[in-house]
């Protein structure tokens, strides 16, 4: 016959007791905070799971941050390529202006200090901060001003290419100024027209390709010769003669040469000269904006001489235009692709957090069920004890 002591039964009951409110008491936690695992212990592999479903949201908060920053930056950059851009259409409307036949030096003047004053706000854009220590228009990075202005122009020293957010998708920081302000084509883009500074009263226009599959890329000069038979013109090749030699000139009639036709006005003297050169991407807004200038300033400058700063101005500033406008374009794609890759980051975001809500999240209805069963559980354990404590013998025996 096994004896179980009055003591033993207290013990155990106790200890019924306590195992059944410490798990009345976890369910009371789990459903005060709403998740069932509240130490890694609980449930190591959706522990585990969850912890990494909580660094994927991490990294996507990240780059939520790294969208922001790169979003304001370019929205900065788009603005500050439109200001660049009113600025030299500025500039275009006072050089066609400073063609008027009315005009004398005086009125040229005021142009060119115009022109200059433009230029100054222009290099202020070009030099924009971006809020935060660093420039706009930086590209990868300086330790002062992009541009900087020299007595041979403005150059740009800092490092080409745009800084990038350090994020799953780099995404820029800042814009090339290089390549927006200092590299357009010149010329019309495929060639350049130049007229020799001791020319006289004649001019060229910038000139316009006729037939791509005939362009040699090689230097032309037209030469100019007045005689008894009178005005006459030679085209060189690279320095050799040409088919167009002697040719008789006409004011205003095209001279067409190897798929390119271009056209000089006005009357040329003997010895006149006048180039045609392959592009380069090396056109400065800065430099076209001081060459404009200095030639209004030039009060000795005659008719020919006018109409022929004003041509290259016009072209230039068209050139320059277009090469703003297309830096001011991939700031604004950049700017539409930002709204892509902000609804991807959001989309890996909330599968982030529904992978950590299914890994540790409190089922309510079950956990509601499961804590009544415990209670229940609980107070059974305690009536239990309470019948335990009266079996003493002292209860049966008579007063």
């Amino acid at each position: 016959m096994i004896r179980i002591s009055t003591a033993n039964q207290f013990e155990t009951g106790i200890r019924t007791l306590q195992q059944r409110q410490s798990e009345l008491n976890a369910a009371q936690q789990q459903m005060t905070s709403g998740k069932r695992i509240a130490r890694p212990s609980d449930d190591p592999a959706n522990a585990a799971r969850a912890e990494r479903a909580r660094a994927a949201e991490a990294r996507a908060t990240a780059d939520q941050r790294a969208i922001d920053a790169s979003r304001a930056s370019m929205a900065q950059v788009e603005a500050a390529f439109g200001d660049a851009g009113e600025l030299v259409q500025q500039a275009r409307a006072l050089m066609v202006a400073a063609g008027n036949a009315s005009y004398g030096a005086s009125e040229r003047l005021s142009i060119a200090q115009q022109i200059a004053g433009i230029r100054n706000q222009l290099l202020a854009v070009a030099n924009r901060g971006d809020g935060v220590g660093g420039y706009l228009l930086g590209g990868q990075g300086t330790s002062g001003a992009p541009f900087v202005d020299t007595l041979g122009g403005v150059t740009y020293v800092a490092t080409g290419g745009a800084s990038q957010t350090a994020s799953g998708e780099p995404l820029p920081l800042a814009a090339d100024g290089r390549v927006a302000l200092l590299a357009a084509r010149s010329g019309n883009g495929v060639f350049e027209t130049a007229a020799a500074t001791a020319n006289g009263s004649a001019w060229i226009d910038a000139g316009r390709v006729t037939d791509p599959s005939q362009l040699t890329g090689l230097p032309y000069s037209v030469q100019f010769s007045v005689g008894g038979s009178g005005t006459t013109y030679s085209v060189l090749r690279n320095g050799a003669a040409t088919t167009a030699t002697n040719v008789p000139y006409v004011s205003g009639q095209a001279i067409q040469i190897d798929g390119m036709s271009f056209t000089v006005s006005g009357a040329p003297a003997n010895g006149d000269n006048f180039t045609v050169t392959p592009s380069s991407a090396d056109l400065s807004i800065f430099d076209t904006l001081d060459r404009a200038a200095a030639a209004l300033r030039n009060a000795s400058l005659g008719p020919g001489g006018i109409h022929q700063a004003v041509a290259d101005g016009l072209r230039d500033f068209d050139a320059g235009t277009a090469q703003i406008d297309r830096a001011r374009s991939a700031a604004g794609a950049w700017l539409q692709r930002l709204d892509s890759v902000e609804s991807r980051v959001a989309s890996r975001k909330l599968q982030a957090q529904t992978e950590r809500s299914s890994a540790e999240d409190l089922d309510m209805v079950h956990a509601i069920s499961d804590f009544q069963l415990k209670q229940t559980g609980y107070d059974a354990a305690l009536k239990a004890y309470s019948m335990v404590q009266r079996l003493s013998l002292f209860n049966y025996i008579d007063p």
